[in-house]
């Protein structure tokens, strides 16, 4: 291809990324098929389309990042079989396996994420569903996490009743995670001890219960494209505050540990397919993040506007001063504890 193919194909591309970009300014709802072309679009276009992507991120979340902080209250111990988890009853991982965590390591874990520039603190309970007593135990704690830092709160407790959700909400907890992780289609090859259907029913109680839903997905299990498509725009539908996009992590032990479907540049695809198709929701790069983006993480955030800070639930993130100084770089802005989140200056109406 000689230097003038190679500029019109670039001015080309240019153009067709930003008249996507412009129609879903305007309130275009992006279709299936543009959903696919973006995943399928040549690596040779994937700068032209993350400068489109990011004229969505820079209207609703400015040059804005917002930090979230994992803890893992409860290891292990799960009997469901979701095959990408290393927590999970079919793992042979060597991960660590405890109960649900006592008040003061909870209330440590907060004021770390304090400490690491988050302004969500997420407790994570692995299990299939929290019992009563754990969802009181963890009220009560929530009410005391409130009370000292200046933190929005996240859980993430597997299936939940409504009562459970009511206490929660009550509790002051502002969100409620429950990944989708896949489309419907595919789900079944991931996970058979529940169904797509028990996921959408938990977010359902947790809408009526008068929480925000956050809700992800993962890449990387083997699906096709149409199935990430798929489930980018079932989150759509949901109207979900905040969607956290993970980059499968294969684990020595699981039944995916030999899985490796992933380049840098198909999950910085993932991640404008996402924003694209929910401009105005929040996009959150999740577990995985450092290794499949790799040397290219920085460029995650011209799509996304939040991220993780230090470790996942089993596997090691990169340091905080490390994520701090790529915001820095990219000439990013972090949000601090004392400024309002994102989550408060969206509104849903605008999804």
């Amino acid at each position: 291809m000689s230097s003038i193919d190679a500029l019109e194909q670039d001015q080309y591309a240019c153009g067709q990324w930003n008249a996507l970009a412009d129609r879903v300014l305007a309130g275009h709802r992006l279709s299936g098929d543009e959903g696919l072309s973006i995943l399928r679009s040549a690596d040779t276009e994937l700068m032209q389309l993350l400068a489109a992507t990011f004229r969505v991120r820079q209207q609703y979340f400015g040059l804005k990042v917002q930090l979230y902080y994992l803890k893992n209250a409860k290891s292990g111990l799960c009997p469901e079989d979701c095959g990408y988890c290393s927590q999970s009853i079919v793992s042979q991982a060597g991960v660590d396996r405890y109960p649900l965590l006592n008040e003061a390591k909870l209330l440590e874990g907060a004021r770390d994420a304090a400490g690491a520039e988050a302004q969500t603190y997420c407790i994570v309970a692995s299990g299939r569903a929290p019992s009563d007593r754990e969802v009181e135990h963890l009220a009560e704690v929530v009410q005391k996490i409130k009370n000292e830092c200046r933190l929005n709160v996240c859980c993430c407790l597997g299936l939940l009743s409504p009562k459970q959700a009511r206490r929660l909400q009550q509790a002051g907890v502002d969100r409620i995670n429950h990944n989708l992780n896949t489309s419907r289609r595919f789900y079944d090859r991931i996970c058979t001890t529940h169904t797509f259907d028990d996921r959408l029913d938990t977010l359902r109680v947790v809408r009526d219960a008068g929480m925000e839903l956050c809700s992800g997905l993962i890449v990387g299990l083997g699906e096709e494209d149409q199935d990430v498509v798929e489930v980018a725009l079932q989150l759509r539908e949901l109207e979900v505050e905040s969607i956290p996009v993970n980059f499968l992590q294969s684990i020595e032990g699981t039944p995916l540990e030999t899985a490796d479907h992933l380049n840098p540049r198909y999950c910085l695809k993932s991640l404008c397919l996402l924003r694209l198709a929910n401009p105005s929701t929040e996009i959150r790069i999740a577990g995985g993040r450092e290794a499949n983006l790799r040397s290219m993480q920085c460029l995650g955030l011209y799509a996304a506007n939040s991220m993780f800070v230090s470790d996942y639930l089993t596997t090691k993130g990169q340091a905080p001063r490390e994520d701090f100084q790529m915001i820095e770089d990219l000439g990013f802005e972090l949000i601090s504890n004392d400024q309002p989140s994102s989550r408060n200056n969206t509104a849903r109406g605008q999804k």
